[in-house]
């Protein structure tokens, strides 16, 4: 019916006397037709006179005047008023109105779809936390955004892939290496463990896996006049154990990595995340091969003169998009640096023929946006192409306390943990709860609760008390819920809040799509929900004349599907039963 009037809008936008083309495209980019807030403002309402009126300079009361005659004479609306200083709200007829059910039920677990996308490539690149250690809670508020929307692009007609990328080169995974050895050597060292080294059980469980011993001549002298500090401690020790078996460094580091993905990847499946790709950073190869992805990238930079030597390193000149200083590609020791992987990383993402690229980071990683985009603009691309999503950890609390998230200590509250508590899809639901770059107080002990306050589980309470409402219908009347035809004509007006509310569900799908914010369908269902326990609790539903109650149930069917769509969408299973 949208589509219909704003035919009608646009054709009276063309011939309103001496208007030029190019306003005529303003003016229909801009204006929006849209299901109204409240049933106050009839079924749908338009801004299109306010609009007009503000690029032509014409009064907007004078313009909706005109419009409401000619969407009047129509004769296919029950009521058509101007509201306000140039609104137009229309009013269905009560066939029209009711048709919305009868689209529920045709589409069913489609409603809300649409292919706006138009089949677009869009690759969403999430989670991506360092394989050093089991996921912590911290990571799960990313995992359920990056999936979220993944679901939601792909409801909305986009060809999605998901992608997890490893951090398997580097630093981080070296310690990780040096923490396991040292841990399988602690008699000989006794006991001995430094002091930036990950710690936990799960690195004792890595070592106990390994299946063979590890020996070393002189085992002692790894930690003779090692430095007091921290991080120069772990340098010389992750120098030694290299030098001295690169053999041994090299099985355990690979045998410490695949247990650790293996964990990530277990633990994700059953928080209900499934990745298409998992990329290795190793997989772009070294500096030092001429050949590899990383080299090939930084040939193009210099060679294109964006990248540069100076002072013995190569740099990236990332000011075009507003960084504030020049980036290193290429220390001057010849090693490269992490902003070197990414840039070869973001070129092999550009290279698989991707539309759009989402990258869903931490919000500590604010500052490296710029000389992202400067890359990969650098590289001959749009950074117009890539959209970077940002995620502020969660604050997790349990008997007013705030929970421990720290993986390098080895004390933290996992990802596991989480699920083991409150089950995934509560996890899943709180994470979503709110907007991704906005901080989130997580209460544990809420989201376990049986109250209203509980939103996860008032809205789970909202389906299941649907479907023993139709259970009952069905053992007291033993009729099938009504059709289409048997409601079209229906009068009973006190579902009419519950049906005008389901009407939204596919613009507010597109609109969640469209600007990346899965928060607006948990939004969007706690109202529903609240609507629909208000319903139930001022109506005696199977009290009612047979007529109404075939609408009662139709409507509640309708009621029942969005919600399972919408919880669909979040990757949430719907209850039943509670």
């Amino acid at each position: 019916m949208i589509n219909k009037i704003n035919k009608e809008i646009k054709l009276f936008i063309s011939s309103i006397d001496g208007i030029e083309k190019n306003s005529v495209s303003e003016i229909c980019e801009k204006f929006k037709t849209s299901i109204s807030e409240s049933l106050k403002n009839g079924h749908i309402t338009t801004n299109v006179c306010m609009i007009a009126g503000s690029i032509l300079k014409s009064n907007p009361k004078k313009l909706a005047t005109d419009l409401h005659k000619r969407i009047s004479d129509l004769k296919i609306f029950e009521n058509v008023d101007i509201a306000g200083p140039g609104f137009i709200n229309i009013t269905l007829k009560r066939e029209d109105f009711l048709s919305t059910l009868n689209n529920i039920y045709e589409k069913n677990v489609n409603y809300g779809s649409s292919d706006f996308g138009e089949g677009k490539k869009v690759q969403i690149e999430f989670v991506s936390a360092n394989p050093t250690g089991p996921l912590h809670v911290g990571h799960g508020r990313g995992a359920a955004y990056g999936d979220a929307l993944s679901r939601i692009l792909k409801n909305t007609g986009y060809e999605v892939e998901k992608e997890y990328y490893v951090n398997d080169a580097g630093r981080q995974i070296d310690i990780l290496t040096a923490s396991v050895i040292i841990r399988m050597l602690k008699k000989e060292l006794n006991g001995f463990f430094p002091q930036n080294a990950y710690r936990g059980e799960y690195i004792e469980i890595i070592g106990e896996k390994f299946g063979e011993e590890i020996r070393f001549n002189e085992a002692s002298n790894l930690i003779n006049n090692l430095p007091s500090d921290a991080e120069d401690e772990i340098n010389e020790i992750i120098t030694s154990l290299k030098t001295k078996d690169l053999m041994i460094w090299n099985k355990v580091k690979n045998h410490s990595l695949s247990i650790i993905v293996e964990l990530i990847k277990e633990d994700l499946s059953n928080f209900n995340v499934l990745f298409d790709e998992w990329f290795y950073e190793s997989s772009l190869g070294s500096i030092k091969e001429s050949n590899s992805e990383i080299s090939s990238s930084i040939t193009k930079l210099s060679k294109d003169g964006i990248g540069y030597k100076k002072d013995g390193a190569i740099w990236l000149n990332t000011e075009s998009c507003g960084d504030d200083k020049h980036r290193v590609l290429v220390r001057k020791d010849g090693r490269a640096t992490y902003f070197a992987s990414d840039v070869a990383y973001h070129k092999n993402k550009i290279d698989r023929g991707f539309d759009k690229l989402i990258n869903v980071w931490g919000a500590d990683h604010h500052g490296y946006i710029k000389r992202i985009e400067a890359s990969v603009e650098a590289l001959g691309t749009s950074k117009d192409k890539l959209i970077v999503k940002l995620v502020q950890f969660a604050n997790l609390f349990k008997k007013g306390k705030k929970i421990k998230m720290s993986t390098r200590s080895g004390d933290f509250y996992s990802l596991k943990d989480l699920i083991d508590d409150i089950g995934a899809d509560a996890a899943r639901f709180y994470y979503l709860s709110k907007q991704a770059d906005q901080h989130l107080d997580f209460d544990l002990d809420l989201a376990k609760s049986d109250s209203k306050e509980n939103i996860f589980y008032y809205i789970q309470y909202a389906h299941a008390r649907i479907f023993s409402i139709e259970d009952k219908y069905k053992k007291t009347t033993k009729k099938q819920i009504a059709s289409k035809t048997d409601i079209k004509n229906n009068s009973y007006s006190k579902c009419d809040e519950l049906i005008h509310e389901i009407s939204k569900f596919p613009n507010l799908v597109l609109k969640s799509s469209n600007s990346l914010q899965p928060h607006l369908i948990v939004f969007y269902l706690r109202d529903l929900s609240q609507l629909f326990h208000s319903f139930y609790n001022d109506n005696h539903v199977l009290s009612e004349s047979e007529e109404n109650i075939e609408l009662i149930m139709f409507c509640l069917g309708g009621v029942k599907q969005t919600i399972a769509n919408g919880l669909g969408l979040l990757g949430i299973t719907p209850m039943k039963k509670m």
